[in-house]
């Protein structure tokens, strides 16, 4: 019978919410807010797409990831030198790597990733995948805001994504 794989863990209580964070042979495939809706989708798409378990251990990766959350939220960081593994479909894979040209301090919406896609209409589709990216803060789905400029959807809650966003732009939003 094969062993099966690991997916190192550590829990990184950041100042906005406790995140989980994986590894999986080298790359961050995991950081994400522990507590959040979808933690059991998303950790069973993890372990079935890697054909791995959790186990919860540190690596150097682990610790690098936990030295530049920190640095980001210190404001000491703004771009993240993470080797990131992205797992999901071709679809959602697309929509994170669109999420990861999105500037620091800087948003965009929904419509405007759809659009990228040449599809205004799969703005609901962008969405789902948005909500399903597993390495949230580090591929920034929290710079996506409605088209009305109001804060929507957040997996860490709106709270958590008012606080990131007002970190990296300086200025208040509301939700």
């Amino acid at each position: 019978m094969p062993v099966m794989k690991s997916i190192n863990i550590q829990f990184f209580d950041s100042p906005y919410g406790e995140l989980i964070i994986g590894s999986y042979e080298g790359q961050l495939c995991l950081c994400d807010w522990r507590y959040r809706k979808k933690r059991a989708a998303v950790d069973a798409r993890l372990k079935r797409g890697l054909n791995a378990g959790f186990v919860e251990a540190t690596d150097p990766l682990l610790q690098q990831t936990v030295e530049q959350l920190t640095q980001y939220f210190q404001r000491k960081r703004k771009v993240f030198t993470l080797p990131l593994l992205l797992v999901g479909s071709a679809f959602q894979k697309q929509v994170w790597q669109s999420l990861l040209t999105i500037p620091f301090g800087q948003t965009s919406t929904y419509i405007k990733l759809a659009e990228t896609y040449g599809n205004s209409l799969a703005v609901r589709a962008v969405a789902g995948a948005n909500g399903a990216n597993a390495i949230s803060i580090i591929v920034p789905c929290h710079r996506i805001i409605g088209s009305d400029g109001k804060l929507v959807g957040y997996a860490g809650g709106l709270s958590a994504k008012q606080r990131l966003l007002e970190l990296e732009m300086n200025r208040s939003f509301q939700f």
